[in-house]
């Protein structure tokens, strides 16, 4: 480069994944056209539920991390889980990525303004009826991360670099209703990502490695 500054790797994968991410929220798609990414046994009885989870990727002096939450033991649904900070649209967000802003804040600590949203993933449906769209924003955190005990049970990050590596992706396996269902999975650090974060990063991955399209 002409001014002498050379971009780190994981510069190079943020801008890369900066070009290739929607610049603004995905239009929600017709219910009929919608696929669950597991099918239930009764079919929904109501519209999905709109959804937002963000997906930050925190600058740190080692290089960028990606942060997940592990969920509260106490809570009803996905106890014990992890999953990216997110949840519900309410009414009064104003968009997706302020939904997801206001989570992380209320779930970690995170402060609005240490995060810059750079775009936006295809929304994703899952066998529950949420249809959840990822933002992903840089973070550049003015303070340590803090579980609120309502709702996590602990906070925990991933070097940008792993999630980057197929080989870092494993298989996991679940029966409901009888039937088994497959989700990648990732091992880092005692936690074990599956489900629908390990999907929604194995997106993330691959449209930041050019393997998917938008």
């Amino acid at each position: 480069m002409h001014s002498g500054v050379s971009l780190s790797v994981d510069d190079i994968i943020i801008s890369r994944l900066t070009a290739r991410l929607l610049t603004a929220p995905p239009p929600l798609p017709a219910t009929h056209t919608l696929v669950p990414d597991w099918t239930p046994e009764l079919p929904f009885a109501r519209p999905p539920v709109q959804a937002a989870v963000l997906i930050a990727l925190i600058r740190r002096p080692e290089g960028h991390t990606v942060l997940y939450t592990e969920r509260s033991p106490d809570l009803r649904a996905h106890s014990g889980q992890v999953a990216f900070p997110g949840g519900k649209v309410d009414p009064g967000d104003e968009d997706v990525a302020a939904a997801a802003l206001r989570e992380a804040f209320e779930e970690v600590g995170m402060e609005r303004a240490d995060a810059t949203v750079i775009g936006f993933m295809p929304t994703y449906f899952t066998g529950t009826n949420y249809l959840i769209t990822p933002v992903v924003a840089t973070v550049e955190p003015s303070g340590p991360f803090v579980p609120n005990p309502g709702e996590v049970h602990s906070v925990f990050e991933v070097p940008l670099q792993r999630i980057m590596l197929p080989e870092a992706y494993g298989e996991f396996r679940i029966k409901r209703d009888g039937k088994e269902h497959r989700t990648w999975q990732i091992d880092h650090d005692g936690h074990r990502i599956w489900g629908i974060t390990a999907n929604l990063t194995r997106h993330f991955r691959d449209l930041a490695m050019g393997e998917a399209v938008p």
